[in-house]
């Protein structure tokens, strides 16, 4: 069960827990398709819900077909029974019959509608479940393009050998199906964010995929500076058509590394991963894979005696057969990456760097639509403005647009929130429906199966009025349009930040003015040095000092308990709120040599 999804393994571990709960000391297929059902998603719960199955209908069906067990259940590993055990081996065939990687909910689902003997086939029988269309059901879940007409001929256990499940253009290769994510497919289907400038990056890596050798580009830059976004904007540009004749067909995919390893616990199986994927691209010969995070192939997947992501791709990228892009940060590439000078030369770094305040502003508002469309909001112009120039200003750790972005859509949500929230009614009338299920999982333990009937009416006719009210409350909610203004922007950050509203309201020019005047209210008799502070401030804040060196250096001098330290504090209450805003080196307690270590670090080689 090594291949198994972790959602079969689940419901592995739910039929086993629906074994217990009737009380039998095996699992058998009726717990296996209980196990199913109470999954509550994947493909084989989409299919299983068409064919409207709940849950409840199916316990009570089982009840009838095989009762519980006796009260004192032994506590243990309950066992499969042969018939689960053939289900199970069938899943894998089925898998393997429609060339996926993987056993997931949907062969496990198929594996019990082949079986066709067994409780859980009775039960459907008797639900008037109609097992061949149930299994086109899936077949077609899988793929929407999938007609029966597609089948091959079955084999002894039934499963269908030449089966081509996958009529579209993905249809030769499920292993990138099931590890990696079409973008140009996202693209085509507008599910992408739209991408704002940045159009000389997005023409540089067209320029590099088109080179006859040495043709992956790697962006380099830092974190929420929009590296992602560039490959997005790339497959938008190849959806839209507006790329050389070269790329027109090409898909980009980008590849889920975390995902391939997951799972892995036997040597080889990672390796044979990415072999299955390599063999595909290499096949396929147009897919671009796109690599975020691109440092994790290093080392990603070794063991003892195996091979790295990095060292299996190294071969297919000299010789052409594979095209990647990456990205990554500027200090994960000199860690990782440019320590191996074979992986580093096959590709080639493209710099994205930080976007100007002017650039963030026309970032987000292009992206304001999309925002406002899911809070059901109204985005102000200033609104918009005070994000990224606020965020510039107090959230200085971070990058733009990423902050920016960031900011805007906690606001909206906030917003938001107290336009959502549920009426109290809504309450008692969900707190009745629950009181109804219990009632009727009491009547059905009991075995009074009239009373569960009458019961389960009774429940369906109050989540009926319930999902009435609701669709009528969301109605008027949907509605409904909420401003979100500088007000908004300036609350979150202060909520980020700690630094008090009332400072980030007031004009930045009338707060500067109005400096010595407060400051001189505290600090006592030191005009000169509140002057010369003062008006270091207010250049800075002017624009008229070169960016790359301090506002300011100031040496206090003078004896004990004249104000030196005081003037500091107060500097920091007037400008954040906050005297504590503050970082203070007490130099007494770096008089020795070695001390120094303290405020730079260790140097390389020594561990303090």
């Amino acid at each position: 069960m090594n291949n198994f999804t972790p959602r079969a393994q689940q419901v592995l571990a739910l039929a086993r827990k629906e074994a217990d709960r009737f009380n039998h000391n095996y699992v058998g297929t009726e717990h296996l398709l209980l196990g199913l059902i109470k999954l509550g998603q994947g493909v084989a719960v989409n299919v299983l819900q068409k064919m409207s199955m709940d849950l409840e209908t199916v316990r009570m069906e089982v009840e009838k077909q095989v009762g519980s067990g006796p009260e004192t259940q032994s506590q243990g590993n309950i066992p499969y029974t042969p018939r689960v055990k053939k289900v199970l081996a069938l899943a894998g065939k089925e898998a393997k019959a429609l060339n996926h990687s993987y056993v997931g909910t949907e062969h496990i689902l198929l594996g019990l509608l082949r079986e066709g003997d067994g409780v859980a086939a009775r039960v459907l029988k008797n639900l008037d479940v109609d097992i061949e269309r149930t299994r086109n059901e899936i077949l077609k879940e899988l793929d929407p393009n999938f007609s029966p007409n597609d089948l091959g001929v079955e084999d002894e256990d039934g499963i269908f050998e030449e089966a081509e499940v996958s009529g579209g253009k993905d249809s030769k290769t499920p292993a990138l199906r099931a590890f990696g994510r079409d973008l140009t497919e996202l693209a085509t289907n507008s599910e992408l964010d739209p991408v704002i400038g940045r159009v000389e990056e997005i023409e540089r890596v067209v320029q590099i995929l088109c080179r006859r050798t040495k043709n992956n580009p790697v962006l380099i830059g830092e974190a929420g500076v929009g590296k992602t976004a560039i490959i997005e904007g790339l497959a938008q540009e190849i959806a839209a058509g507006n790329v050389p004749e070269l790329l027109r067909e090409k898909r980009v995919i980008t590849l889920d590394l975390a995902l391939m390893v997951a799972g892995t616990k036997y040597r080889g199986q990672f390796e044979e991963r990415i072999k299955a994927v390599m063999d595909e691209i290499i096949r396929a010969k147009n897919v671009i894979l796109f690599i975020d995070e691109l440092h994790t192939i290093v080392g990603a997947g070794s063991a003892e005696g195996a091979m790295d992501a990095s060292n299996i791709i190294k071969p297919a990228l000299s010789r052409g057969e594979l095209q990647c892009v990456g990205a990554t940060t500027l200090n994960e590439y000199r860690k990782y990456i440019e320590k191996d000078a074979a992986l580093e030369r096959r590709f080639q770094t493209v710099k994205v760097d930080e976007p100007s305040v002017e650039d963030a502003i026309k970032i987000l508002q292009g992206l304001q639509h999309k925002y406002e469309l899911h809070h059901k909001a109204r985005y102000s112009d200033d609104a918009i403005q005070s994000a990224v120039m606020l965020s510039e200003r107090y959230l200085t750790g971070r990058f733009l647009p990423d902050k920016a972005i960031d900011i805007m859509d906690e606001a909206g949500a906030k917003a938001r929130i107290g336009a959502m929230t549920r009426p109290p009614e809504f309450k008692q009338l969900e707190l009745a429906v629950e009181e109804i299920r219990k009632e009727k999982e009491e009547a059905i333990g009991d075995q009074e199966y009239e009373k569960a009937a009458a019961l389960r009416d009774e429940e369906k006719k109050k989540k009926g009025e319930l999902d009435e009210k609701l669709e009528e409350w969301r109605a008027q909610s949907e509605e409904k349009t909420i401003d979100v203004d500088e007000d908004d922007i300036m609350a979150v950050i202060s909520k980020w930040t700690g630094v008090p509203l009332q400072r980030m309201e007031e004009a930045e020019a009338a707060k500067l003015l109005r400096m010595e005047e407060d400051l001189k209210e505290h600090v006592i008799g030191q005009d000169e040095a509140v002057t010369a502070i003062s008006k270091a401030l207010r250049r800075s804040r002017a624009d008229l000092k070169d960016p790359r060196r301090p506002i300011g250096s100031f040496i206090f001098l003078g004896p004990t308990g004249v104000g030196k330290t005081f003037l500091a504090r107060n500097l920091a209450e007037f400008m954040f709120g906050d005297p504590d805003a503050l970082i203070q080196i007490d130099m007494s307690e770096y008089m020795e040599k070695f001390t120094s270590s303290r405020l730079i670090g260790s140097p390389p080689g020594y561990v303090g």
